[in-house]
């Protein structure tokens, strides 16, 4: 939405996405990220953890079923999103007011780890939505499930290139240098 501050935290997942559907059959996921500064102590010559966040996320539609899919707990994450403010009554009638991130944007942090990435089916959408998706565009939801590895007709990188020998001196597979 326009005018909204974007917030971009980095940290590791407390437990595993826990995925739900509203009566509508929406997916929503909820998740924790928790996010420990740490800084180099010259003194000690060691590092040192700061206080760490707990920010308390949600993903809708598609992307929720992307994350409750691929993610699991102790997963380090790069989230971003909107914080949002929001008021409840306990079963106790205490009121209560937490802040949540809502996400747009959430992928796995390579600095530690790899990924292969499979882009979604976007078969039968439901509507558009503020969630982004793993493929790379945003709204439309559809089954949620990882599509199987192409068969290299419609992906260009799919396949090597055949040898034609015109191009680089021909056939050979060393590096010029």
């Amino acid at each position: 939405m326009a005018g909204d501050t974007i917030i971009t935290v980095i940290g590791n997942l407390t437990a595993d996405p826990e995925l739900r559907f509203t009566p509508a059959g929406a997916a929503v996921a909820n998740f924790t990220v928790a996010s420990t500064p740490r800084t180099f102590d010259r003194n000690s010559n060691e590092w040192k953890d700061g206080d760490a966040l707990f920010m308390r996320c949600n993903i809708w539609r598609e992307a929720a079923e992307n994350v409750a899919e691929s993610l699991t707990r102790g997963s380090r994450v790069i989230v971003s999103g909107r914080l949002k403010q929001r008021s409840y009554e306990t079963r106790e009638g205490e009121k209560r007011t937490v802040v949540e991130l809502e996400v747009d944007e959430i992928g796995p942090s390579l600095k530690y780890a790899t990924a292969k990435v499979n882009k979604a089916n976007r078969g039968g959408g439901s509507g558009g939505g503020a969630g982004g998706n793993f493929g790379g565009s945003s709204g439309g939801s559809g089954g949620g499930r990882p599509a199987a590895a192409p068969s290299g007709g419609d992906d260009p990188w799919g396949s090597a290139p055949q040898a034609s020998g015109s191009f680089g001196g021909g056939g050979n597979d060393e590096p010029p240098f």
